[in-house]
């Protein structure tokens, strides 16, 4: 059986869309970046009745002063996601219905409610990459990041590789090889066993013949060349990525380069990466790391816009490659809307998201936290504004209407991932 007969395809739906999810780990603070408060009336005087502090004149590794991105603001962390405005949409007042660093995670990777900790279902990127990745060798790439297969075809599973390297060791031959005619023999005694019946009437050899086939396409391909990014100056000025770490090829930069040329070679269909790290800040670390991690963060998503922008897209008639890579940046929630004793801050049902490139509607926000204790709110899904308290319509946006958005601008429009929730069109171009 071949891999084209596992596959479910779309019919009539965007078959040339590409997708990057960027992982803040931690639990950010968005009053730092996506989601910020102007602190002149949201002061200590007020904060009995606001139960919000943005707390910026605490801030060791700002200034604190809030960023004009083109009419919408943006918090002191943002970084260079505010040059990029045009092609992104922020997401507020969403709500993770959990506390849970683990729940969280796995709610936004799946869409879904987990089972305690116990992810339920299959991740978004195995779903994208079931529907759009079944001719790419390695479809589902993921860097530092959960992924989850539970009812898709195989080759939809995530690759999860921890750095560079380990993508380039397995893209490798492994040693020692055996000669090339002796490989041509062993491949063709197994090509014919996988025609057998008995291979063909049995789910987990099927699996394992496209496995098989899916590992020689990765290894034959060459892949492991385009990843020497220390030897590109190019790759490491568009990324900055910094040689003066202990494991530069590590490092959200270099994943950012690995996802972009992952993309742009037709290696993957979509891929996942750990854009930030270290943002659970319950005490004073707050003060001195959260902000620049977050912000590292955002000129990673940054720097790969401007890499898909700058690089032309293959018979697309003057188009780049951001018209065709969808990138999302996610945590699992929010830090509360106010410090602790400790000078940090704890963890929030609350969150937001980024969304950018591809089928999105750029420089905009869509919906909001509330102005008392950032809690979520009600937004409309059509047109992205928030419902305000006491008036009908409207849902509290939560992940899954997220990745039901993306599955539907992909042509994916009758909930086979059981998502049970409508999509969010205002964040589409397209929303039909």
């Amino acid at each position: 059986m071949s891999r084209l007969a596992l596959a479910n395809p779309i019919v009539g739906g965007a078959d040339d869309r590409y997708f990057i999810f960027c992982y803040f780990e931690g639990g950010w603070d968005i009053l730092l970046s996506l989601d910020p408060r102007d602190p002149l009336v949201f002061n200590s005087g007020a904060v009995q009745a606001t139960q919000i502090l943005p707390g910026y004149e605490f801030l060791e590794s700002s200034d604190g002063a809030l960023i004009d991105a083109g009419g919408i603001t943006l918090g002191p962390h943002a970084g260079g996601l505010a040059n990029v405005m045009e092609h992104v949409a922020i997401v507020r007042g969403m709500s993770m219905d959990t506390l849970t660093h683990e729940a969280g995670r796995r709610r936004f990777l799946t869409g879904k409610v987990p089972s305690g900790l116990q992810a339920r279902g299959s991740s978004g990127a195995t779903w994208l990459a079931s529907k759009l990745g079944v001719d790419n060798p390695i479809p589902n790439l993921a860097v530092k990041v959960e992924s989850y297969n539970v009812d898709q075809p195989n080759y939809a599973t995530g690759m999860i590789v921890n750095s560079v390297p380990d993508l380039v060791a397995a893209l490798r031959d492994a040693e020692p090889t055996q000669s090339k005619s002796l490989d041509q023999l062993v491949d063709g005694l197994l090509g014919t066993y996988a025609q057998c019946t008995s291979v063909e009437n049995s789910a987990f050899l099927t699996a394992a013949e496209a496995g098989r086939l899916k590992a020689r396409e990765m290894v034959q391909g060459g892949y492991e060349q385009l990843f020497d990014f220390l030897g590109d100056p190019a790759a490491i000025d568009a990324f900055n990525i910094p040689l003066g770490e202990s494991n530069p090829l590590a490092t959200p930069e270099a994943q950012a380069a690995m996802a972009v040329t992952a993309i742009t070679s037709g290696m993957s269909r979509v891929v996942s990466i750990e854009a930030a790290s270290g943002l659970d800040t319950h005490y004073d670390e707050w003060t001195t790391d959260q902000g620049p991690a977050q912000e590292r963060g955002f000129d990673v998503i940054a720097s790969m816009i401007q890499a898909l922008k700058g690089k032309a897209y293959p018979g697309g008639q003057g188009e780049s490659w951001l018209d065709h890579v969808t990138i999302v940046g996610f945590s699992e929630f929010c830090r509360g809307a106010l410090l602790n004793a400790n000078l940090g801050r704890d963890h929030s049902l609350t969150n937001a998201c980024v969304v950018a490139g591809a089928g999105i509607q750029g420089n905009q926000v869509i919906g909001s936290s509330s102005d008392v204790g950032m809690t979520p709110t009600r937004t409309n899904l059509e047109t992205g504004v928030t419902v305000e308290f006491g008036n009908a319509g409207g849902e509290v946006v939560r992940p899954e209407h997220v990745l039901q958005a993306l599955l539907h601008d992909v042509g994916v429009t009758d909930d086979e991932a059981d998502l049970r929730v409508e999509p969010l069109k205002a964040l589409l171009k397209n929303p039909s």
